[in-house]
């Protein structure tokens, strides 16, 4: 998935923020951003520790030019001039926790971030990994509404981690090449929200009902597999890196004019009854192209499209409902 040495373009001179980039998903985050010909300048911010990051980074024999900034004091500097902003900042889950435990923390962190967004680079494109995302995109949205910035082409809550392990999932299960295998995860990212459409994958794959149903809810609950196994030190952090890089890089090419570049995230959407919704997206130069939808399901998959609706729809008007009340 990541040709890095192979992708140079006359544009290639994006200034990325990282913005939560000592944290667990920050600093693997970085290290991939570093190492692509696609980044020019690369400004990682954080509560803590960003100056030894981004020291450290800097070392690296690649071209992204590395500054650190550190301190509520120093966020609008950290995001003058940026064209993509990724935010992995907040706190993670433990053992026992669902994705929406952690909305009292994370919603305020994000609101803060989105607040700065708006004022200091309102026209960069903004890739929100902080969970839970189901809440946090409403959140990021209003927040820009406030300021009168908000382009609903440019806001992506990062579901690509549920995409790559359906990838990974179903290639182990087929005894496929995983760099292969495209499978569309639609709806949310938070357990029965995440809906794999195994239906749509390719190359094309079949799996009986029973197994279909086992793999899906592996998918679902892949999150929560990594939260128990890191018995209490954390979620998944490596892999999200990956997908969150994977995510921005797909969006940086769309932005140098590579045409086709198309991922799921989780965005602004007329394709459900949720304002809110996963699917396939075509990428451009100003963010989303087109929406290409949810595309012909499967009966097993309509099923979890209805069952998500009810969940997606709470967890939007909490978002919506938090930045109303902020103070």
């Amino acid at each position: 998935m990541f040709p890095f040495y192979t992708r140079l373009s006359k544009t290639n001179n994006a200034k990325v923020a990282v913005l939560g980039a000592s944290g667990g998903i920050g600093q693997p985050l970085s290290l991939l951003l570093k190492n692509s010909p696609l980044v020019g300048e690369l400004s990682l911010f954080d509560i803590a520790h960003t100056p030894g990051v981004a020291a450290d980074l800097s070392h690296i024999e690649t071209r992204a030019h590395v500054t650190g900034y550190m301190g509520p004091d120093q966020l609008n500097a950290a995001l003058k001039g940026c064209d993509v902003v990724v935010i992995p900042a907040g706190v993670p889950r433990k053992p026992g926790m669902t994705r929406d435990d952690l909305f009292n923390t994370n919603a305020t962190i994000v609101a803060t971030l989105a607040d700065a967004v708006a004022r200091n680079c309102p026209e960069a494109m903004i890739c929100i990994i902080a969970n839970p995302v189901n809440s946090t995109i409403p959140i990021t949205s209003e927040v820009m509404k406030k300021y009168g910035v908000y382009n609903p082409n440019r806001v992506f809550g990062v579901t690509t981690l549920d995409i790559v392990r359906a990838n990974a999932f179903v290639a182990e299960l087929k005894g496929l090449d995983p760099a292969r295998v495209n499978v569309p995860v639609i709806g949310g990212h938070a357990g029965k929200t995440i809906i794999p459409l195994i239906s749509q994958a390719t190359p094309k794959v079949e799996f009986p009902a029973d197994q279909l149903s086992a793999l899906t809810a592996r998918i679902q609950d892949a999150g929560t597999e990594v939260v128990k196994a890191k018995a209490g030190a954390g979620s998944a952090t490596l892999s999200m890196a990956y997908a969150g890089a994977r995510f921005t890089f797909s969006v940086l090419d769309a932005m140098n004019g590579k045409e086709g570049v198309v991922e799921c995230a989780y965005v602004r959407s007329e394709e459900t009854e949720c304002k809110y919704f996963s699917t396939p997206l075509l990428l451009g130069k100003h963010g989303i192209e087109k929406n290409l939808g949810l595309g012909k399901l499967s009966a097993f998959e309509e099923n979890l499209v209805a069952d998500a609706i009810g969940e997606l729809k709470g967890s939007i008007k909490k978002g919506e409902d938090f930045v109303a009340n902020m103070k």
